[in-house]
């Protein structure tokens, strides 16, 4: 028999997808699951092919401490700060332009110190580096994404508006085989999408990345007018089908500008640049954000209340609508039809749990489902996941059918269902059936 289960909104505090603070204890200001930093590449490249994981290991560790997962970006040059390239490359000859950086809004112009990109000693620790980070991190349970990082200010692949010392196309290209060769399971996200012929960007459409916004809600939707032409939107749009089709496959990030830092959340919120928070979010298919301004102070109780709602839209709301289920003394199956009411799908392939509880809520015997969470898409038609349990003695006293997927991160939280029944017998599990 078929069983109905009701829908009810998902946690806001849902993995790898919501708002995102730098890393710290926020406590309870908003509700999530994912942390973010940046870190110099001379913190981590001590030498030539000589590498200290210590600064990203305390990163890693101090997130994964509070329950959390980690997103970085590591940086070469970043507007108040000195000696972020690595010692050894000034005294191989490697030239550095500081100059005063003016496009640090809403902040004061700032000394920057940018390197030659063309360097032949620069791109080849780049190369070198990138191979050494995946193959030490990835897939590291500990890790959400990255964002590519390295090349420009703050990583963010420009150096406007010094725009004749920005990488060229061969060293960005260098850069994106690397990431591309040493990454196969965390995902990589670039900063801009960019086609075939780009002006100024390598073509990463083609490429197994997804993207990060940086002034989501400011320079996200299309205006229309030509000088906006490289908000993301409209750069999304010029970089082709497969730039804008990238999100069913690949994860969408960003930061939330700081301009618009919690205001974004308000009726009315202050500045005509701060575009729609919610048509931002259905059309760039985003799954997290950073955000500081919902984390420096505990915002009010109606900025919350509003930010919860519209954060519930980032990224996945997985709901199981029905189940079928059969079982005899020995074998349970069960037949879960399973649906996205998110805005974008889950990016990693979670092993789902099938499991008996007993009338307590005690776990009694679970098993390893072979169902997917990648590529279910929002609206699409509901997947189908069909799972067998073959009951052990131990089992007897089994009362209900539960579902969960576990997080890989030990303490991290695990991935919750939008359904009444979730958590209702046991914490992480849906409940789905009584036997």
């Amino acid at each position: 028999m078929r069983i109905p289960l009701r829908y009810a909104p998902a946690p806001v505090a849902n993995p790898l997808r919501g708002l995102v603070p730098y890393s710290g204890n926020h406590g309870d200001r908003f509700p999530h699951t994912l942390e973010f930093n940046y870190l110099a590449l001379s913190a981590l490249v001590a030498d030539e092919d000589s590498y200290d994981w210590g600064p990203l290991e305390a990163l890693l560790s101090s997130v994964a401490a509070r329950g959390h997962q980690t997103i970085f970006r590591v940086y070469l040059e970043y507007p108040g700060k000195k000696n972020c390239i690595p010692a050894y490359l000034e005294k191989k000859g490697l030239k550095v332009h500081r100059y005063l950086n003016t496009n640090t809004q809403p902040f004061p112009p700032t000394e920057v110190e940018t390197p030659d990109y063309a360097d032949p000693s620069l791109r080849r620790c780049l190369v070198r580096f990138i191979a050494a980070l995946g193959k030490r991190y990835d897939g590291d349970p500990r890790i959400g994404f990255i964002t590519a990082g390295l090349l420009g200010t703050w990583g963010e692949w420009h150096t406007y508006p010094r725009n004749e010392l920005w990488a060229s196309k061969a060293t960005q290209t260098e850069v994106l085989d690397a990431y591309e060769a040493a990454f196969k399971l965390t995902p990589i996200l670039l900063r801009y999408p960019a086609g075939e012929g780009h002006y100024a960007q390598a073509a990463n459409a083609h490429r197994r990345f997804g993207y990060h916004d940086d002034s989501f809600a400011w320079a996200t939707l299309d205006t229309g007018k030509k000088a906006d032409d490289w908000f993301y939107m409209p750069a999304l749009k010029a970089a082709g089908p497969k730039a804008l089709a990238k999100w069913q496959s690949q994860p969408i990030g960003g930061e939330i500008r700081p301009e618009a830092w919690g205001k974004v959340f308000d009726p009315e919120p202050g500045d005509l640049q701060i575009q729609s928070f919610s048509r931002c979010v259905e059309e760039t298919h985003v799954s997290w954000l950073m955000d500081t301004g919902m984390f420096r102070e505990k915002p009010s109780a109606a900025r919350r209340k509003r930010a919860e709602t519209e954060v519930r839209r980032l990224g996945y709301e997985l709901h199981v609508r029905a189940v079928v289920v059969e079982h005899t003394r020995q074998t349970v199956w069960a037949t879960m039809e399973v649906e996205n009411r998110g805005n974008a799908p889950f990016y990693y392939d979670w092993p789902l749990e099938l499991g008996l509880l007993d009338a307590r809520g005690k776990v009694l015997q679970k098993t390893v489902g072979g169902g997917k969470l990648t590529g279910l898409l929002p609206r699409a038609p509901a997947r189908l996941w069909q799972e067998r349990l073959e009951q052990v003695p131990e089992a007897k006293e089994a009362r209900w059918l539960a579902l969960r997927v576990p997080n890989p991160l030990e303490n991290g939280l695990p991935l919750r269902f939008a359904n009444e029944t979730q958590d209702q017998h046991a914490p992480g599990w849906l409940t789905l059936a009584r036997l």
